[in-house]
């Protein structure tokens, strides 16, 4: 195994690919280099000397600039380099793009649920929410009900009463037992809950609108269960409205109950099972049917990124993403204060001018919000980043965008915007693990990629999450939560295209259903929207 490697020909630092000894004399590109200290596994090196304000490029593209003199074979920290990078001009050209052969995969299907308004998902999935955080307890009660069946008897006994449903019996006749297996052998009952809906400022709850409603609008929900309070300040005329733009023709059940209106709890809960009961047996009944892949729509995030991150795993969802830009499915790149230092390039990138100009607006709104907060996108990088080689968000940023390859951006989104186009779109979203992936979901995405460096067991209630590993060692001692290992890249056992060739043919079998992700298998189930505050 090689022990460094450059990523770029322009760079002037040198990446580390095994822990180097203090003293070590080593030959690279016919050139020797002598370690001045010792350096980890996935951090890097000067190639030359560095005087103070000397620019440091990784990946092609300025990440930095020395804070103090920086010897050749050093270390660069974040004691002797600083965050910096390239200005940006607005759009000033196009980049040229040839599309990878896709012959392989051009007649391939998948075999997904397919909806009135002609998007296909690769799950099947009855979602409980609230309109706000006041029936948070309610929905959790409703989650024991129909999925754990913990209530203490002491409570009144809305089991039992399913059950009898089920069983088409009195609740008196009914046995204490749980549910009859395989009874809803074709879809998935999921809840969630949120802290948002009133109080806060009404942009809040709009947003949180828009974003349950493209939960609601994501081929892989096939109805859902709303409740409402009543008084609060996502009413539920705007949840609806927020629906009703984004998909005007849906055909999908979506029952709605308003507490102050009904009454009781106890007539509220009979109602609600019943209802759900009845509909999510409807739901059942939907099956899988061949699709073509340009009916699949990809998010692409990382989280817990460490040095190998934007050499292995994210090069390997770039390749993914061309794959299925190529075949007419759908990619979607966020994560914005993780694109700080290569907008000039997806500026670029983008078909219409107008995408360009909205991309580089919402990237200096959200800076300038981090920066009124007393922040920036200078601290970006974790200590968990830092300590594996990310020392500056441009750096950071440059290993991340490789996730988006190289096809053009045929549109740019908001966050709380659903995906229209066919190929790669831009979504606005924080780095922030969680958010990220609950926003890419709202947006459309019917399966998220998520690389990882570190280890992040993350998963989301509607929409399977891909873990792939940067690095071998994370695959193996996390081995419960990777799915796929691109830590073949760094060990020289696999290409890039390899790699993302796997990842193609895994998301297939996922999206039929053949494979289950490893998040999926511990429910890890997270949703936190994005409230548009300060948030990295």
């Amino acid at each position: 195994m090689k022990k460094l490697m450059k990523v770029n020909a322009l760079d002037n630092v040198i990446v580390a690919l095994q822990n180097l000894e203090k003293g070590e004399i080593l030959t690279f590109e016919y050139k020797e280099i002598v370690t001045e200290t010792a350096v980890k596994a996935k951090h890097k090196i000067a190639e030359n000397d560095f005087a103070v304000g000397d620019e440091i490029i990784m990946y092609g593209v300025l990440v930095g600039k020395a804070s103090k003199p920086v010897k050749k074979g050093e270390v660069i920290t974040t004691e002797n380099v600083k965050h910096q990078s390239e200005q940006v001009f607005g759009k000033n050209g196009n980049l040229g793009w040839t599309p990878p052969n896709v012959e392989r995969w051009k007649d391939k299907t998948f075999n997904g649920y397919h909806r009135a308004d002609g998007q296909v998902g690769t799950k099947n999935v009855w979602l409980f929410f609230p309109l706000v955080f006041c029936e948070n307890k309610n929905i959790e009660k409703l989650k024991d009900i129909f999925e754990n069946e913990l209530l203490p008897k002491k409570e009144v006994s809305y089991k039992n009463f399913l059950r009898s449903l089920i069983e088409e019996k009195s609740v008196d006749e009914v046995e204490d037992k749980s549910l009859t297996e395989n009874l809803l052998d074709n879809i998935e009952v999921k809840f969630i809950n949120h802290q948002g809906g009133c109080g806060g400022i009404r942009q809040d709850s709009e947003l949180l609108a828009k974003l349950l409603a493209g939960y609601v609008n994501n081929p892989n929900v096939a109805g859902a269960t709303v409740l409402s309070l009543g008084c609060q300040n996502l009413q539920i005329d705007i949840f609806q409205n927020a629906l009703k733009e984004m998909s005007p023709n849906s055909d999908k059940e979506i029952l709605i109950y308003e507490q102050q209106q009904i009454g009781t709890t106890d007539k509220m809960f009979q109602m609600v099972i019943k209802d759900s009961f009845e509909a999510i047996k409807r739901a059942n009944q939907i099956e899988r049917k061949p699709a073509p892949l340009s009916k699949l729509s990809i998010g692409l995030e990382c989280g817990g990124s460490d040095g190998f991150s934007g050499i292995s795993a994210n090069p390997s969802l770039g390749i993914v993403s061309d794959i299925f830009s190529a075949l007419g499915g759908k990619t979607i790149l966020a994560e914005f204060p993780e694109l700080c230092g290569v907008e000039q390039e997806l500026m670029n990138r983008c078909v219409e001018e107008k995408d360009a100009d909205k991309f580089l607006r919402l990237m200096k709104a959200f800076e300038k919000s981090v920066v009124d907060a007393g922040s920036g996108f200078d601290m970006n990088p974790s200590p968990g980043n830092i300590k594996d080689g990310l020392i500056t968000d441009a750096m950071k940023s440059a290993g991340a965008s490789k996730k988006g390859g190289t096809a053009p951006i045929v549109d740019v989104l908001d966050y709380g915007e659903y995906i229209s186009k066919s190929g790669l779109n831009l979504l606005n979203t924080p780095g922030n693990d969680a958010e990220c992936t609950t926003g890419l979901v709202g947006a459309g995405a019917t399966v998220v990629l998520f690389t990882t460096g570190l280890g992040n067991p993350m998963g989301n209630p509607i929409a399977p999450v891909v873990k792939i590993s940067s690095n071998t060692t994370t695959k193996e001692r996390m081995s419960d939560i990777i799915d796929i290992n691109a830590g073949t890249v760094i060990t020289g056992e696999k290409s890039i295209q390899e790699v993302g060739e796997e990842i193609v043919d895994y998301i297939i079998e996922l999206a039929s259903g053949n494979v289950e992700t490893k998040a999926d298998q511990l429910k890890q189930d997270v949703f936190i929207p994005w409230k548009r505050g300060v948030s990295l």
